[in-house]
């Protein structure tokens, strides 16, 4: 027994690595996007493309790889995405135009699309009830570290080198990470033997209830990653300060992510019906002093903020929709994953036109009310599913 337990103990730490990495190489790009610009010789929201490419591709490949990891095993799946999304991060550090860099950053991102979604649902099925949401939180935790600490890791590597030491950097990490993998996980078997695509969603895209909250993933997606990717930019432009400046100022919003996924459990007790209405209240807030204030620390304090409210978001939203399909708790994982990548890259690629039209203060004050909004949507229907869960509604699904 004593075994097995560092058996799992292990392929948690090398999991949790792995989406430390990845979501690390996700978060990286805020602050990188003014020296990709400069040495690439493009302006900014052109430079963002990359941005919605990676997102765009996560959110669409995210769709397969749940189904996949059903027919061939988890395992496989991860090892395979891993060696990818490895592979073209340090190929990224290499591109020499806009195309170039579209195409590695998509395919990074289809690849990565393979780790965090199966990743879950690998710990899910490889413990018991009584632990299974104590590991999915240390894997979930190292992957919030990863946000938390990018934009610094980012910042800093391209204030002493570059902007591709970064990707390369990243990518070196995940490929010794995922030859590791190759040894250390073990073989999971396959759950179907067959593999249909139709099928598979045909439930889940047929529930309303369902549909409508993975809706609101898409505006959260939309809201967050399409803002957070110009944040970099935004704060050079108030501050004045140099890439490692604003990359340890950004990591804030990471550090907002940690403290939010460790007081959400208790947050939730006691707000009850009005957590996720306090959750929308403090991302506008948040994203609303970012669009109007110069000062450096109320900017900072605003970030962590929005990381907080975010993750209180998030959390609940995906959550809520596994509990709404608890039998197809893989394909509601793949839906919220495609739901929120997708809004972030539609997000992305608005805002830089808002941003081209406009000012960048803009972006940040039109997405706060769509955040609040969100917020009182998404209490009224979370609070819906639980008094129908309450009457054993989804005892038998």
């Amino acid at each position: 027994m004593n075994n097995d337990m560092k058996k799992m103990n292990k392929m948690l730490l090398i999991l949790g690595l792995m989406a430390f990495l990845a979501n690390g190489d996700n978060y990286a790009a805020a602050p990188l996007l003014i020296d990709i610009a400069k040495d690439l010789n493009l302006n900014i929201q052109t430079a963002a493309l990359s941005v919605t490419a990676y997102m765009l591709s996560f959110g669409l490949f995210t769709l397969l790889f749940g189904p996949l990891s059903d027919r061939y095993g988890k395992t496989k799946i991860i090892n395979i995405a891993a060696l990818g999304t490895a592979t073209f991060s340090i190929l990224g550090g290499f591109a020499f135009n806009l195309p170039s860099l579209i195409f590695f950053r998509a395919v990074n991102g289809a690849f990565g699309a393979g780790i965090f979604p199966v990743t879950m649902a690998l710990v899910g099925q490889s413990f018991d009830n009584q632990n299974r949401q104590k590991a999915l939180g240390k894997v979930m935790g190292l992957m919030f570290l990863g946000g938390a600490t990018a934009t610094a890791i980012g910042g800093a590597l391209a204030y002493f080198g570059s902007w591709r030491i970064v990707y390369i950097g990243y990518g070196i990490a995940e490929l010794i990470l995922a030859l590791a993998m190759l040894k250390m996980l073990e073989r999971d078997n396959p759950v179907v033997n067959k593999l249909n695509f139709i099928s598979a969603y045909k439930v889940p895209l047929s529930n309303y209830r369902f549909m409508r909250l993975v809706t609101l993933i898409f505006f959260v997606g939309f809201s967050v990653f399409g803002s957070f990717t110009y944040s970099g930019k935004l704060l050079q432009s108030i501050t004045g300060f140099n890439i490692l400046q604003v990359g340890l100022i950004l990591s804030l919003f990471g550090v907002g992510t940690v403290i939010g996924g460790k007081i959400v459990p208790k947050a939730r007790i006691i707000l009850k019906h009005g957590f996720l209405i306090t959750a929308g209240i403090l991302g506008f807030m948040s994203l609303f002093a970012i669009s109007s204030y110069k000062n450096v620390w109320i900017l900072g304090i605003s970030l962590i903020g929005f990381g907080i409210a975010f993750i209180f978001m998030q959390t609940t939203l995906i959550s809520t929709a596994q509990e709404k399909l608890p039998k197809m708790r893989g394909t509601a994982m793949s839906l919220a994953s495609f739901n929120m990548f997708v809004g972030g890259a539609s997000g992305t690629a608005l805002n830089g036109y808002i941003m081209k039209q406009y000012t960048i203060s803009k972006i940040f004050y039109n997405t706060s009310y769509i955040l609040l909004t969100v917020g009182f949507i998404a209490a009224i229907f979370v609070a819906r599913f639980e008094m129908r869960k309450a009457k054993g509604y989804y005892n038998n699904q």
